[in-house]
């Protein structure tokens, strides 16, 4: 079958059968990175194929025995889920750095140095990936992807995954405001003073600290009381 720059193959191996679906190269790419919702004109064709090249069809006993079903974009669903999608080479790039940006941002957010509770800057991680080696799977989620590479990591700089709880005190003009943000870092007993003041502990990934207090030194024109516990 004729192909075009604009088309590419989305393919899954199931029951020892090869299924391939003809996609338009840019809306897959949308649709499998979540970008896009549904499959509406992502299929080239609606037809599910042996061999997409000769144009070779399944027989709908073929695909109500791997699927159960003859639906096409409901099969579709089951490929791009499970299968793997042929990326033109610019657009896995693209979805690589991506997903290592979005990795290195968890870790710098998520890991401190254990010996000064202080993070570590996104640069330091990046080049400690690098130094380990470390392999980041473009289709898979970064959260899942975090504890290995910290783990990998952590041979070359010292890092883990902590949490800080942080004691706050906040008078009564500023209090109403910053509950709101409060909220958002894992408020948790919370106590109102008769004067309207809050009290509270926060819990939160120790690499959020400095986002943290920045936030609350904002909000409060630097009149907020916080102790780490």
């Amino acid at each position: 079958m004729a192909s075009t720059e604009n088309t590419i193959l989305a393919r899954l191996e199931k029951g020892g059968e090869k299924f391939e679906l003809i996609v338009d190269s840019k809306l897959a790419y949308d649709y499998k990175t979540g970008a896009r919702k549904d499959l509406a004109n992502v299929l080239i064709a609606e037809e599910v194929f042996k061999d997409a090249h000769k144009g070779e069809r399944h027989t709908s006993t073929a695909l109500n025995k791997a699927f159960g079903t003859t639906d096409v974009y409901k099969i579709a669903e089951v490929i791009f889920r499970e299968g793997e999608v042929q990326l033109t080479t610019d657009q896995r790039r693209k979805l690589f750095e991506e997903k290592k940006l979005k990795v290195i941002s968890l870790i710098a957010r998520n890991a401190v140095d254990p010996r000064t509770k202080t993070p570590h800057p996104p640069q330091r991680i990046e080049a400690a990936m690098e130094q380990a080696k470390v392999h980041v799977d473009a289709f898979k989620a970064a959260e899942k992807q975090v504890p290995g590479i910290v783990d990998k990591i952590s041979e070359i700089i010292p890092i883990s995954m902590e949490n800080a709880r942080i004691a706050i005190k906040i008078s009564a003009e500023h209090a109403p405001r910053a509950y709101g943000v409060l909220r958002e870092y894992g408020l948790s007993r919370e106590e109102w003073g008769n004067d309207g003041s809050l009290t509270c502990v926060c819990e939160l990934p120790a690499g959020m600290q400095g986002e943290f207090f920045e936030r609350l030194n904002r909000l409060t024109s630097g009149q907020v009381q916080t102790k780490i516990l």
